[in-house]
């Protein structure tokens, strides 16, 4: 499986969580004890109470059964991830480099258009088009209704692929896409940009003027969709996504938080300098958060709020920053100067659900024990790091989880 394929794989599944709200670890699994043809009958009514067509309805689910591959998708949960180095690796390969330079020259004039009627930057709506997709080359290729049939029946988030199949329906019933040629990854993202259904109905655009909104085969209307619902999401045109910074000795890092808002010249009091050590000289009143993809031993950056707006459209902080650095890239800059701790291997899930057993039994309630490292756990390790008197920077490591076994003996 190439690299290209490997991103999309974690785009896809990111783009499916997407509507998790901030400060809650995982959703809840949903049970189901109806056969799919129960299933489906009672959603056809919901669909045709939606204002669906029957025809199109019935067309559509003609023959239709579960796929048991996307289902599989869904349940697993892979015991391993790539800690943030290793993603941005593949993210930011040499390839991926060159093709965009390419896709930039070639689709100049479209950029340019796009940039002026939006004022999203054409190196972030390149990068996202390569992370998204590898420039269209890997879209995923199984049906969309299919693939959330499958998963309003029987998935982990059974409502949320409902309303996404119902959306789906909707671009259906006016015409945009044939079903035969509406596919996507397994979660249900579409096209060259990865929209899900609802976010195509929302904010998808027919650029080229030719009646319709194909983020498939047009590379037009896929990267303007793209940057009108970057635009929508807060894009400020011509701002910095934010920078790579330093902290001086004895920083607190428990101010890098998602939820602390200062400003650069607010940071730049607290001894924060550029990451060659340089003083904070512009953009000083833009307010900015401080972030620690790898904790305190690896590269910090203040993001600002194009950084956000990313965000928003992949609600991942490793897939925001791969979208910034690979759009700097582009132009010859985005080269990170302090190290990653390539030594400090990443706790596997089963590690994590250990660790968020550990908390909670010692009383520092990371709210949901799921092996996902969300705001209520980060939180509850600061409190356990600033207990033991340590960088309080709400990262998991061995020497955390290893500090709670000998706690809790």
């Amino acid at each position: 499986m190439g690299t290209g394929l490997l991103v999309l794989t974690a785009c896809a599944e990111n783009r499916l969580e997407a509507s998790v709200q901030p400060g809650t670890d995982t959703p809840a699994a949903t049970e189901t004890t109806q056969s799919f043809s129960q299933w489906r009958n009672t959603f056809r009514q919901q669909a045709l109470a939606h204002g669906i067509d029957a025809r199109l309805f019935d067309a559509t689910f003609q023959g239709l059964e579960p796929d048991p591959a996307v289902l599989n998708a869904d349940q697993s949960q892979p015991e391993f991830t790539r800690p943030v180095w290793a993603y941005l690796e593949g993210a930011l390969s040499t390839q991926r480099q060159a093709t965009g330079r390419v896709m930039l020259n070639r689709h100049a004039a479209t950029l340019q258009q796009i940039e002026a009627r939006y004022g999203v930057d054409r190196h972030i709506l390149v990068a996202i088009w390569g992370l998204e997709s590898n420039f269209g080359s890997n879209m995923g290729d199984r049906s969309v209704i299919r693939s959330l049939a499958t998963l309003a029946h029987q998935g982990r988030r059974s409502g949320f692929a409902q309303t996404q199949l119902l959306a789906a329906l909707e671009i259906l019933q006016r015409g945009d896409v044939s079903a035969a040629n509406m596919t996507g990854s397994w979660a249900g993202a579409m096209g060259q940009t990865q929209f899900i259904p609802t976010t195509y109905n929302d904010y998808a655009v027919d650029f080229d003027g030719n009646g319709k909104r194909d983020i498939w085969h047009t590379e037009a209307d896929a990267l303007a969709s793209a940057a009108n619902y970057l635009n929508a999401s807060n894009w400020q045109r011509g701002a910095p996504w934010g920078m790579e910074v330093r902290m001086p000795e004895g920083f607190d890092y428990a101010a890098a938080d998602m939820s602390i808002r200062k400003t650069l010249e607010e940071w730049a009091q607290l001894g924060v300098t550029d990451a060659r050590g340089r003083a904070l000289t512009s953009h000083l009143h833009e307010p900015a958060t401080l972030i620690l993809p790898a904790g305190y031993r690896g590269p910090a950056f203040l993001i600002m709020n194009n950084f956000r707006s990313i965000l928003r459209y992949n609600n991942s902080t490793s897939y925001a920053l791969a979208i910034s650095l690979l759009a700097e890239r582009l132009q010859g800059g985005g080269q990170i100067v302090a190290s990653w701790p390539t030594d400090d291997e990443p706790l596997s899930r089963s590690e994590r659900v250990e660790l968020q057993e550990q908390l909670e039994a010692q009383g520092y309630e990371p709210g949901a024990v799921d092996g996902i490292i969300g705001a209520n756990t980060r939180q509850a390790i600061r409190r356990l790091q600033m207990a033991l008197g340590w960088p309080a920077d709400g990262y998991p490591d061995r020497q955390l989880l290893k500090a709670l076994r000998q706690t809790s003996r």
